[in-house]
């Protein structure tokens, strides 16, 4: 299905099937699976090799990257993680996005944007995607603590990565990953001057963790607080409009 084209026509075919597991999480769950099938088959200590059994079959799925129908219009920002948005708030973008950093390339203007925040638990998949196409212009690393990723505070206290991604037309749009109380590595597929398409597998997160994402000034979000989003498919927002979306959680 990868590379298939598929509309609201009934163009495309589409069926079930198992996700692949990421090359990053098959280390992990391959070492978890030897010292399981140890205390079983060597040891015969089935007290402690059942639960390990199980808990490396919940490292493969942790690490599960399934095949995702990316929006391609033209104007839409699509999310770049999957789990529960959980804060919407208005805030002036990290610094690290905003400020000249010696490449030529500006960075976002300063002033109060739209800030949508995505929580991540350990049952939703850990691949992020990028949220519109372009070229990455900045990828900016910070070490920080492991605070719970769904503070507030956590967006400038935790370790985080800076993205930015310019497109053609030259509006940028930044996006920060956040490790979170669990998680303890954020792992970058892409680097400054790369080029990426909408929806394009950008990074991941291990174990836990939160997304934010900064739109573009005038750009209201399309997704509610305590909505489910999915990472490459969920329109975040439409770029240039605004308005008032309500929900009832039923």
């Amino acid at each position: 299905m990868a590379g298939e084209i598929l509309d609201n026509k009934g163009r495309g075919e589409a069926g079930w099937q198992w996700p692949a597991i990421h090359p990053e999480g098959r280390k992990f769950g391959l070492i978890a699976l030897a010292v399981s099938l140890f205390f079983l088959l060597v040891a015969g200590w089935d007290i402690i090799g059942w639960p390990l059994l199980l808990l490396s079959l919940g490292v493969f799925a942790f690490f599960r990257d399934p095949e995702r129908v990316v929006p391609q219009t033209e104007n839409a920002i699509v999310s770049p993680a999957d789990g529960q948005v959980t804060q919407i708030a208005e805030v002036e973008p990290p610094l690290e996005l905003q400020i000249e950093d010696g490449s030529g390339f500006a960075g976002l203007a300063r002033g109060p944007v739209t800030r949508v925040s995505i929580f991540m638990s350990v049952f939703d998949v850990h691949i992020n995607r990028a949220p519109v196409g372009g070229t990455v212009r900045r990828v900016v690393y910070i070490p920080g603590r492991f605070l719970s990723a769904d503070l507030d505070k956590a967006s400038e206290e935790n370790e985080r990565q800076h993205i930015l991604v310019e497109r053609s037309d030259g509006l940028k749009l930044g996006f920060t990953q956040i490790a979170g109380l669990v998680a303890r590595r954020i792992v970058p597929f892409v680097k400054p001057g790369d080029m990426v398409a909408k929806g394009q597998r950008i990074g991941l997160i291990r174990f836990g963790s939160r997304v934010d994402v900064y739109l573009p000034a005038g750009t209201d979000p399309k997704v509610m607080i305590g909505q489910t989003v999915i990472a490459g498919e969920t329109v975040l927002a439409e770029l240039g409009e605004t308005g008032l979306i309500e929900g009832i959680a039923q």
